[in-house]
């Protein structure tokens, strides 16, 4: 029988989880991603920073950051390939069993990983979070709550996973990566992962801070609504009725993300050691 792995086994050689990072032209940004993660409670992680040709310094803050911190690694892209191109390459690099994304414009509580893995190593193939929507200033834009199972036909009327959140084990899956798609990739993977019979486990606390950009309040709304309707009709066996409920499923789900905060602290939040 495998031993779990915990922290405090002496050979952490190879990482328990590899982090990918992929970043563009995000100077701004960076740091304070880096900054969440290098304060995670839980220790055995490596980060993979794939830079898609930044042009604004970026790289070099990484390379810095990775000078100092031998858990960071850092690769080059060429030419700007976007963030599924990259973030498939630092699935290719990685050398962790599990799996996660981390945006260069978004935050980690520090307990994030402390609290998945040990759902990881019970068992569980995918385990995300609630996260919080914060503007560029860190105002809150409200909280994304967290189901507690999600499968295959939950995930039909809309993405349930934060991509920020998610953890995956790749013992599991393999190397699976995103496909090349304008936009929704993450959700296209997700639902590749679940299609397979895995059952995702979802955590209510607010483990993750996703920034919204102008971009993504604006004129982009309707491209992303037609990129899920292509991705929900490209599903194997999606009838016309399965379709339009699950589409329906998505805007609504849409709509009620991007309504206004009222909250304040969110309840299911970890107190702060």
């Amino acid at each position: 029988m495998r031993a779990k792995m915990t922290e405090s086994d002496a050979d952490k050689s190879v990482p328990a989880v590899s982090v990918i990072i992929p970043f563009h032209d995000a100077l701004a940004t960076l740091d304070r991603a880096l900054d969440s993660l290098v304060a995670q409670s839980f220790t055995n992680w490596e980060a993979i920073l794939v830079d898609d040709a930044s042009r604004d310094g970026g790289a070099a803050l990484a390379a810095a950051r990775a000078e100092a911190d031998p858990r960071i690694r850092l690769f080059h892209l060429p030419d700007n390939l976007g963030a599924a191109q990259a973030r498939n390459h630092g699935i290719r690099a990685a050398q962790g069993r599990w799996i996660a994304f981390l945006d260069a414009d978004d935050r980690w509580h520090p307990e994030k990983l402390a609290r998945q893995v040990p759902l990881l190593q019970a068992g569980a193939p995918i385990v995300f979070t609630a996260y919080e929507r914060v503007s560029a200033v860190g105002d809150s834009l409200g909280i994304v709550p967290a189901r507690a199972r999600v499968g295959y036909r939950d995930a039909l009327s809309g993405n349930p996973i934060g991509c920020l959140t998610a953890v995956w084990d790749s013992a599991r899956f393999g190397k699976a990566e995103l496909p090349m798609l304008p936009m929704h990739e993450d959700y296209a993977f997700w639902l590749s992962l679940l299609r397979q019979g895995a059952e995702a486990t979802g955590l209510p606390d607010v483990l993750a801070f996703y920034q919204v950009s102008p971009k993504s309040l604006s004129g982009r709304k309707l491209q992303a609504a037609r990129a899920a309707w292509s991705i929900l009709r490209a599903e194997p066996g999606m009838t016309l009725p399965l379709l339009v409920t699950g589409f329906a499923g998505y805007a609504a789900q849409a709509l009620w993300r991007r309504r206004p905060s009222t909250q304040g602290v969110p309840a299911h939040r970890p107190h702060r050691r």
